[in-house]
């Protein structure tokens, strides 16, 4: 298992083969869920089964667990992956438990994932879903500037955008 990043409250890393319930109860919260999309059990299994397979190939780019440092507890997801195929802007997408809303996790998982990213790549977006206000001011917190909005897979998408 590799940490991608480490700060002081949160350790972002691979997945472990025995997590698969555990990222899967995730999307069980109708809150947590509200904005990512719509995935079968089956097709939420098969990417956290290919996730793993990938972890092999790159730690550039992949999706990784969100998890406590004090206490080991699961925390949430993010990933970092090649956006429209460009393998120099990747993009940003996580999701937290409620639990940990409004502490700050998200902005700080944001800084350390993107510095990471910003190693690897020259720019990093991310696309927000237009009635999710909170995670596009956790964008803002973590240096992103919002850009037009832009299209994605039909739908229209709030659009940021950051670069070194």
């Amino acid at each position: 298992m590799s940490i991608i990043v480490r700060t002081d409250r949160i350790t972002v890393r691979e997945y472990l083969p025995n997590e698969l319930e555990t990222y899967l109860n995730h999307f069980v919260d109708e809150k947590v869920a509200l904005y990512i999309p719509k995935r079968s059990r089956k097709e939420r299994t098969d990417f956290f089964n290919d996730a793993l397979i990938r972890y092999r190939e790159t730690k550039v780019h992949g999706m990784w667990g969100i998890f406590n440092n004090a206490d080991g507890e699961f925390i949430g997801g993010c990933l970092l992956r090649p956006y429209e195929d460009n393998p120099d802007i990747l993009e940003l997408g996580y999701s937290l438990e409620q639990k940990y809303w409004g502490q700050g996790i998200a902005t700080e998982m944001a800084i350390a994932l993107t510095a990471y990213g910003l190693n690897h790549a020259k720019s990093i977006v991310a696309c927000v879903v237009i009635p999710n206000i909170v995670s596009q001011r956790v964008l803002v917190k973590a240096g992103f500037k919002q850009q037009p909005n832009a299209i994605k897979d039909g739908e229209e998408l709030a659009y940021f955008t950051l670069s070194d």
